[in-house]
């Protein structure tokens, strides 16, 4: 007769027997170090002025005056701190809560940007101005990655984000001009998105091509096409093609007054208030509504969406329709808003931005937005440092963003999975 024997317990919990990974601890720790090296050993001596509020503002703050060398020291105990502490749970076998990663997230910025304009010409910034300029420039970003949500969900890859925003600023460029009414213009962009989300649509789903390569083909289309039309029209009549007037900015009385983000939230163009509807529809829809039930179902498992009756390839069809008519609204942005003209490939990449932003998001509208805000914001700080005359490289600055996209895909902030059908055609039978 035999006796079983348990297994030894080793103390950890069962849950934690999967693969232990130092990833997070690692990157942790390298950027702590080198926060250590430049914010406390390095750091500027003078102090950091912060004005809240404009000159003329109805509710007038007082200047946030910051000592560069006492921020960064505290910055750098904390960073080493947190580091060290994801270190002692991952060998403990236990989860890194993402409270951690924001606290370090946050010292980190502050130390960053205090260190960088204590060390230029000029210690003093606007934060008002900053955050102002990094949400507007947010804007065509939010509508891109909006867009990619709608169709990964769906289980479509849209590479094509890129051409469905420069098609859209492109239209609502031309329709504006000829129209001289600037809502036509959002309209005619709206379309041209659809237009472009068109052929993306029978070409992936009912001819079932490789979507990655229809999206880029599209946007070398796209961008041929538009070049094309401006040297050969726009160019040769301006005045008739290419003057389109703005959208008109909405100011909402006593919000607009509130400091600091009342300006930035509550004095914006029409397309910063339709963002805020996007962002809410999508999100609410997504979650809370039959339909996007059947679209997280369709990008899933489709074939258990095609059992109980849903119809899977007509979901993901209308839905990458849409998709391009909010990517559309967002490629307005550039001739409706940002300036009254369209010029040669004006969008500059920012779909595939739009694209990373959608990734380190974890395909949520949510997520996507606070991305699309950080990216907005590295390259309007990438401005103003340059005005100030830090010492930071450009460079560096205008790669921030790709760097924090990659750390979070690795697993810094949780393991990052697409849906699970997301690039693969759906065949019935």
């Amino acid at each position: 007769m035999s006796t079983a024997t348990a297994p030894a317990s080793t103390g950890r919990p069962a849950a934690s027997e999967a693969i232990r990974s130092w990833k997070t601890p690692i990157i942790l720790g390298v950027l702590a170090i080198l926060g250590f090296i430049l914010f406390g050993l390095a750091a500027p001596s003078s102090d950091v002025t912060f004005r809240l509020t404009e000159d003329n503002a109805a509710i007038q703050l007082p200047n946030l005056v910051v000592s560069a060398p006492v921020l960064g020291w505290i910055a750098s105990v904390v960073l080493l701190a947190s580091a060290a502490y994801a270190a002692v749970l991952v060998s403990r076998y236990q989860r890194i809560p993402v409270w951690l990663i924001a606290v370090f997230a946050v010292f980190f910025i502050a130390a960053f940007l205090t260190w960088s304009i204590g060390s230029a010409r000029s210690p003093s910034v606007a934060l008002y101005g900053l955050l102002a300029g990094s949400f507007t420039l947010a804007f065509p970003l939010i509508f891109g990655s909006l867009s990619g949500v709608l169709c990964e969900r769906s289980g479509v890859v849209n590479i094509a984000i890129e051409g469905q925003l420069l098609f859209g600023a492109f239209a609502a460029a031309v329709a504006g001009s000829l129209s001289g009414n600037a809502f036509v213009g959002l309209f005619a962009a709206a379309i041209a998105g659809v237009l472009v989300s068109l052929v993306l649509a029978v070409f992936s789903i009912k001819y079932v091509v490789n979507q990655v390569i229809v999206g880029v083909v599209l946007n070398v289309l796209v961008s041929g096409l538009t070049g094309f039309l401006f040297s050969t029209v726009l160019a040769t009549d301006a005045a008739k093609w290419n003057s389109p007037p703005r959208l008109p900015s909405i100011r909402i009385p006593l919000l607009a007054d509130i400091p600091i983000i009342g300006p930035i939230l509550f004095n914006q163009s029409v397309i910063g208030y339709l963002m805020y509807v996007a962002v809410a529809a999508i999100y609410f829809g997504l979650f809370h509504t039959k339909w996007g039930l059947r679209t997280r179902a369709v990008g899933e498992h489709p074939k258990a969406a095609d059992t109980l009756g849903v119809n899977v390839n007509r979901t993901r069809f209308l839905n990458v329709l849409l998709a391009g008519s909010v990517a559309g609204v967002g490629g307005a942005f550039f001739t409706l808003v940002a300036v009254s003209s369209f010029n040669r490939d004006m969008t500059s990449g920012q779909g595939y931005i739009a694209l990373a932003a959608l990734i380190l998001g974890r395909w949520n509208p949510i997520g996507a937005l606070f991305a699309a805000l950080l990216f907005g914001f590295a390259s309007n700080l990438q401005s103003v440092l340059s005005l100030l005359g830090t010492p930071v490289p450009n460079q560096f600055l205008a790669m921030l963003p790709y760097v924090v996209t990659i750390f979070a895909v690795a697993g810094v902030v949780g393991k990052s999975r697409g849906p699970a059908a997301s690039g693969i055609p759906y065949i019935k039978g």
